[in-house]
């Protein structure tokens, strides 16, 4: 199989390497010059137009700034790009997405919209995800190639969908490593290493995958039984926080924000419910 990647930033640079490590047949594109060379140095074939590099491929892998940038390369090769495979690896919303998706099905283009669940470092690893969604056709006829970048999920035949989940699971890692970040602060004001919290931290996320776990099931039939403890418990838990914190002059904006949503889910009838329940509050922007 002959794959070309456009776009050689950190990322596409990475994608093209993993590709080159597993024997791929690969061609690389940049608009700038001179980011081709340590790959080409490793057996990979530099495009000088855009035209070339599809033209050389069964597989375009894009990865460049914007859906505009993908359009703005593709656009003008459309006639040499129609019967083969676009995979867009490029970041974007889901509305972009589909619109692409429209685009490429217009030129008689099979395509497929990717999220990248990693950095740079981590393309190639099986440990890694790469979400697709999108034609199920393409994805299978491709499933091998795709497999060499990491684990390939497809999600659906929505080409928005990836983005989406894209989108839902970079704000689960900012919360997350926000929260680890101002309790390491918190902690370390009491001269505890980062070290030295972060193996119990992380255990402690075991738990918590397990609540959510529960909570999912909770948020789908629409039903928050408060078995475990409920928004009020939290509301009570969380003010040892906040003054943990203020005691120590570390910053709390983000758990008194929670604890504002807590209070705006107790304030619309959840006290008694599960903290899955918040989910109500979140739905509805504060105000309305």
């Amino acid at each position: 199989m002959r794959v070309t990647v456009l776009g050689l930033g950190s990322m596409g640079s990475a994608l093209a390497g993993a590709l080159l490590d597993k024997g791929v047949e690969t061609t690389v594109w940049n608009r700038s010059a001179g980011r081709a060379a340590p790959l080409v140095a490793r057996g990979a074939r530099e495009a000088a137009t855009p035209l070339e590099a599809v033209e050389a491929a069964d597989v375009v892998i894009a990865c460049v700034l914007d859906y505009d940038a993908v359009r703005g390369v593709l656009e003008p090769v459309t006639g040499s790009l129609e019967g083969r495979h676009l995979v867009n690896l490029t970041s974007g919303s889901p509305e972009q997405a589909r619109e692409m998706d429209a685009w490429a099905r217009s030129h008689g283009v099979g395509y497929l919209d990717g999220a990248i669940m990693t950095t740079p470092p981590g393309v190639g690893s099986q440990d890694m995800m790469f979400l697709y969604s999108g034609s199920e056709e393409v994805f299978q006829a491709r499933r091998e190639v795709l497999s060499v970048l990491g684990d390939p999920l497809h999600l659906g035949e929505d080409p928005g969908v990836a983005s989406l989940y894209d989108a839902a699971l970079l704000g689960l890692m900012w919360a997350t490593m926000t929260g680890w970040l101002h309790g390491t602060a918190v902690v370390g004001a009491d001269k505890v290493q980062a070290t030295a919290y972060t193996p119990i931290a992380l255990r402690w996320l075991g738990a918590v995958a397990h609540f959510i776990t529960t909570y999912a099931a909770q948020v789908d039939e629409g039903r928050y039984p408060g078995d475990d403890a409920t928004v009020d418990v939290q509301i009570a838990a969380i003010e040892h926080l906040i003054h943990a914190a203020h005691e120590r002059g570390v910053d709390n904006s983000l758990p008194e924000l929670l604890r504002s949503t807590m209070l705006r889910a107790r304030a619309a009838g959840h006290g008694s419910d599960s903290y899955g329940s918040i989910i109500e509050v979140l739905r509805r922007p504060a105000g309305n």
